[in-house]
């Protein structure tokens, strides 16, 4: 079940609903409900028994919820709930423009308010890079919300410069020739203002989601961001959190193997149930 949901500051976000076990197929058209104010959409799922877990799926800087990586990500969790996918603000088919980071913590909470609008009872968030900092920031702000958070290779600290990858995504962000070239090479509307206020850190947002399960994952081979930075996230957690420092990994979606996302599903099986 494909739609649009409206965040509270009024962005259109391109969302996907799939009950555990459907594999999404973005060729057929389903509707949301019948009647007036029915809403059309992409895809084969259609949600029956819509108790219990879900997987709310934040992806990284650039994806969307059509992206080849994301898609992957959602067949391996349909195995273990339903799993809902989003397009953040400026990503895909969403309206508005990316703000790195600050206000999509809105577009999950959409997400994740129209996941238990669904019935389910248990909701799992799952970010990636950016989306691995929206998590975290989410929970910390939406205190109860969700019932186990997992962070992928999200940083620890903002306005980070320290690797060739970052300082090319700093270019991208802040100068009109990079977000041209996010606009019409990434398929992602950047916005141009800086942030005011500068929002929460991600260090500082992961003592606020106690007692809610927390669990960390980064790669010793993530380019973008070095391991000081998942260290930093455990830390802050203390005993409320988990890290897995996964050897020969990469840099969020597209570097995450299936089995590492099969023991993350496991992970949160456990810990949500």
């Amino acid at each position: 079940m494909r739609t649009f949901l409206r965040t509270a500051d009024g962005v259109a976000i391109d969302s996907v609903y799939e009950p555990g076990g459907v594999v999404y197929d973005p060729g057929k058209v389903v509707y949301e409900s019948a009647g007036e104010g029915s809403r059309k959409g992409s895809g084969n799922a259609v949600p029956g028994d819509s108790q219990g877990l879900v997987f709310v799926i934040a992806h990284g800087f650039t994806g969307d919820a059509d992206r080849p990586h994301v898609r992957r990500v959602a067949q391996v969790f349909a195995r273990y709930g339903a799993v809902v996918t989003f397009s953040f603000r400026g990503h895909g088919r969403s309206g508005g423009r990316s703000t790195v980071g600050d206000r999509e913590v809105l577009d999950l909470a959409a997400a994740v308010a129209w996941a238990r609008e669904l019935g389910h009872t248990r909701v799992i968030t799952v970010g990636f890079s950016m989306g691995g900092s929206v998590v975290l920031r989410h929970a910390a702000l939406h205190a109860g919300d969700v019932d186990a958070v997992v962070s992928v290779s999200a940083p620890a600290r903002w306005f980070y410069r320290g690797t060739a990858p970052m300082r090319r995504l700093h270019w991208l962000v802040t100068r009109p020739s990079g977000r041209l070239v996010g606009r019409y090479g990434l398929r992602t509307r950047i916005h141009h203002r800086q942030w005011d206020p500068v929002p929460l850190s991600p260090t500082e947002a992961v003592p606020r989601i106690a007692p809610t399960p927390l669990l960390v994952v980064h790669g010793d081979q993530d380019a973008y961001f070095p391991l000081d930075h998942p260290r930093m996230l455990a830390d802050a957690a203390g005993e409320h959190g988990e890290l897995w420092v996964e050897h020969g990994m990469g840099h969020a979606e597209n570097a995450a193997p299936e089995p590492l996302l099969r023991r993350i599903g496991d992970w949160a099986v456990a810990r949500a149930g």
